[in-house]
């Protein structure tokens, strides 16, 4: 009985030559899938709330300092451990999503980073002190780490090879549009009702999971056929020809199944090392290029070369999320490889830009154009790192690993970009103690060679299947 109605249910996937006129016929499928994509959308949008928690919690530190100070009578260091507790929380959750994720299923991850975000933001809410505060800010970084690896893995392996790039740049915006928002109504509400605020995107999240469908890929690595073809059905639409997409995953997965359970030293395996390379180093690239010592410290450095501070940091803030947007309509036109070439060399020139008004500055030299070089060097570094280095990473990091090494691999991928922007930005005012030109020469340095890294090593995955991406960087050994 049980088999006849499994071979009813899979009847309709796999159509014959007299009922589909041409077996896998591509236009076909195609149109119909483009037809139906509701639930790709709808699924993508439930996940990236959780990219918009990520960026609710990173942008919370900023417009509170001053009145958290104030009630709770916090020394500077005591503040500053608050800060910084964050990434501590966050390295730990990026260590430990990839297993987690495997194991309960990329819905079970974000249900748990939800869990810590919200038991995180209710003890910020009602600490009458440090250690309560340090520990809900512990929380909601571990909730952050989950969240910056799991977002951008179920995006990527629930999305047609089409639309993969734009829905996975969704999640970069939604982080972005969340720390401008914290950083715009942190300044009109309380610093409590701000940590309430915290908590309506994790609602919306955990209500979103009870409607979209499991990871495909997941399932089927799971050895749960039935509740991955229903899964792919559903993320498909309901008259798309599922056969053609469902025999590549789940051959993919049955190659996979015969090699043995990755661990983090079978990261170094001749056949695995390119993967680890491109997605490794591309968080290298994008972290020690100076994106969080510049972020954290923009309104100091406008102050510094005498701009006023809050019309910059609002310009920045407006333009991180403009670009951002344009960025994931041009991912999957324009490609992953020329998006980070061009904002690489745009890096650099911000960089450059903004060193040569230091040094100016230092030497007393053309003092009236000091503010709008590093006015411009600041905006054109923002608007550049948000045209591609920001975003594109992820996107890459979560199409290139074979399924069986995702969740360790993307997890020492997630790590290394924490603490890359913890060793930025801690680094950051010391550098600037040294030689404020130097500083940013040494970045315009760092992301030139992170444009030779790409030109070299980087893949293009644009328009190919994750299993597709698998066999071409397996073909270069």
């Amino acid at each position: 009985m049980e088999n006849r109605a499994e071979e009813e249910f899979r009847a309709p996937l796999i159509l014959t030559d007299k009922e589909h006129g041409c077996y896998g016929d591509e236009e076909k499928t195609v149109k119909s899938t483009k037809e139906d994509r509701w639930m790709v959308y709808l699924s993508t949008f439930v996940a990236v709330c959780g990219a918009y928690e990520f960026g609710c919690c990173a942008g919370y530190s900023s417009p509170t300092q001053s009145a958290i100070r104030e009630d709770l009578n916090l020394s500077i260091p005591e503040y500053s451990l608050f800060g910084s507790i964050l990434t501590f929380g966050a390295m730990i959750g990026a260590i430990t999503s990839g297993p987690i994720a495997d194991f309960v299923g990329r819905k079970g991850a974000m249900r748990l980073a939800s869990g810590f975000c919200v038991a995180g933001w209710l003890a910020i809410y009602f600490s009458k002190g440090a250690v309560p505060l340090d520990i809900g800010r512990m929380a909601t970084g571990y909730g952050m780490g989950v969240f910056s690896y799991v977002v951008p893995v179920f995006i990527a392996e629930i999305a047609p090879k089409d639309l993969r790039g734009a829905l996975t740049t969704i999640n970069q915006f939604m982080i972005v549009a969340g720390v401008s928002v914290s950083f715009i109504i942190g300044t009109l509400l309380a610093w409590r009702t701000l940590a309430l605020v915290g908590l309506i995107p994790c609602a919306v999240l955990l209500l979103g999971l009870f409607m979209i469908p499991e990871s495909p890929r997941w399932l089927a690595k799971g050895g749960r056929r039935r509740e991955f073809e229903v899964a792919l059905q559903k993320l498909r639409g309901s008259k798309a020809d599922i056969s053609e997409e469902a025999v590549e995953i789940q051959d993919y997965i049955e190659t996979l199944e015969r090699l043995p359970k990755a661990k983090i030293v079978d990261l170094f395996q001749r056949r695995y090392l390119r993967s680890v390379t491109i997605g490794v180093g591309l968080m290298v690239v994008q972290q020690l290029g100076g994106i969080n010592g510049v972020c954290f410290y923009t309104s100091s450095i406008f102050e510094t070369a005498g701009f006023n501070p809050d019309v910059g940091t609002t310009t920045y803030a407006i333009l991180q999320v403009v670009i951002t947007g344009l960025g994931a309509t041009l991912v999957d036109r324009a490609g992953r490889k020329p998006l980070l070439l061009v904002s690489g060399a745009g890096l650099v020139i911000g960089c450059l830009l903004t060193g040569i008004s230091f040094y100016l500055k230092v030497h007393e030299l053309a003092l009236k154009t000091v503010p709008v070089l590093a006015v411009t060097g600041v905006l054109v570094y923002i608007g550049s790192f948000s045209a591609g280095m920001g975003a594109v990473p992820w996107v890459v990091m979560s199409e290139i690993f074979p399924i069986n090494i995702k969740g360790v691999a993307g997890s020492l991928a997630t790590l290394v970009n924490w603490f890359g922007a913890w060793l930025c930005s801690y680094t950051f005012n010391y550098l600037m103690t040294w030689s404020s030109p130097g500083t940013f020469i040494l970045y315009a340095a760092i992301n030139a060679l992170g444009i030779l890294f790409v030109t070299i090593v980087v893949p293009e995955t644009k328009g190919r299947s994750l299993e597709q991406i698998q066999s071409a960087i397996n073909a270069s050994h």
